[in-house]
This record gives C-alpha cells, structure tokens and sequence, in this order.
C-alpha cells in the first residue's frame, strides 16, 4: 500500500497538486514531519513540493476553532487550500476524532483523495477514505509505526521522481539512494482500500 502511496503522491505533486495533512497532538507532529519532507528534502537532492500541515498556522487554527468549532479546524483549512487532483492524509491513533472526519468529509466534497494513517480499525475514519493503513497497536506504538510509514512513504516517494525526471514539470533528477523503493510496511498493520 504504501508503495502505491508514494507513486500515486509522486504522479500528483509533479503535475502541481498539493498534499495536505493534518493529526492530533503526536500525530499532528508526524502530518508536519510528512509535509517538511516534501517542501524540504528527505534523502537526496530533489526539487521542493507543495505540501501544507494543517496544524501548523497557529492563527487559523485558533479562529476557527473559535468562530466554527475545533470540530471544523481542519475542515476549514481543506476548503480554503484543496483542489480536485490534491491528497488529503490524516494521521490518527483513534480513527475517531470529529475534526478529522469533518475534514475527510470535505475533502471528499471536492474531489480530493484522502488517505489514512490509524489505530486498530475499524474506525469511522475508514468509510471516509479512499485507503487507509491500520496499526493494530497500542496508541503510542501506532505513532512508531506511523513515524516508519511517514518515511517509507517519503522514500517510495523521492525514487519515483529520480526514476521519471523528465516526466511532469521538466523537474530535475533525484540522486537515488542505495535500495531506494523500497517500502516495509510496519508490523501489525493492514490496509483497507476502497474505491
């Protein structure tokens, strides 16, 4: 699953698609982790890609959890910046929380696929995604093995753009790193895909 993440995120972000994440507490620190990767440099040189972390602008957060609720946080924010042809991915041990549920929701309402990093499922977090990758694990377990998605993904990621550098924008090669491609998906975990 997270092989294909990472080709279908890498054909999305080269043709100028976005991808926003978002999470709670210690998974919000892993939605801004995934996003720095993106905008900066995971293993090699590459060109920057557009990627937003939900969480981070501290003053929308705070409005519109004050104007519209923290239900709507991010839900908000998705309505702002996503377009038809962005990815959505929520990080989440629960699978429960509403603000992510609303954000899936509205994500959906524009055509953008939303993908999922949760707990032991099922969560209602799943019939609102496209894909979803369960840990089945303890909370604090599950943010281990999500910090290992977030990078196999990354990795899938940088190999296809240095594998196709002249599809897309004319964006310059990655310099691929030895076993580059490769993605172990974390132990306990299962994928639900639904199309």
């Amino acid at each position: 699953m997270l092989r294909a993440w990472g080709r279908d995120l890498a054909a999305a972000l080269r043709t100028g698609a976005r991808l926003l994440t978002a999470g709670n507490g210690g998974s919000a620190a892993e939605a801004q982790h995934l996003s720095s990767e993106l905008v900066g440099r995971f293993a090699g040189e590459r060109p920057a890609f557009s990627a937003i972390a939900l969480s981070t602008d501290s003053s929308a957060v705070t409005a519109i959890g004050n104007d519209y609720g923290y239900e709507e946080v991010f839900a908000r924010q998705v309505a702002a910046h996503a377009r038809p042809g962005d990815i959505l991915v929520l990080l989440t041990t629960s699978g429960r929380s509403p603000n992510l549920l609303r954000a899936a929701e509205a994500a959906r309402e524009r055509g953008v696929r939303t993908w999922a990093l949760t707990g032991p499922g099922p969560t209602p977090l799943e019939s609102l995604c496209e894909s979803v990758i369960a840990v089945d694990a303890p909370a604090p377990n599950v943010q281990e093995a999500h910090l290992m998605a977030v990078h196999a993904l990354c990795t899938v990621f940088d190999a296809e753009i240095a594998r196709t550098p002249d599809v897309g924008q004319g964006l310059a090669p990655l310099r691929a790193e030895a076993g580059a491609g490769t993605a172990p998906v974390p132990a306990g975990a299962r994928s639900v895909v639904h199309s």
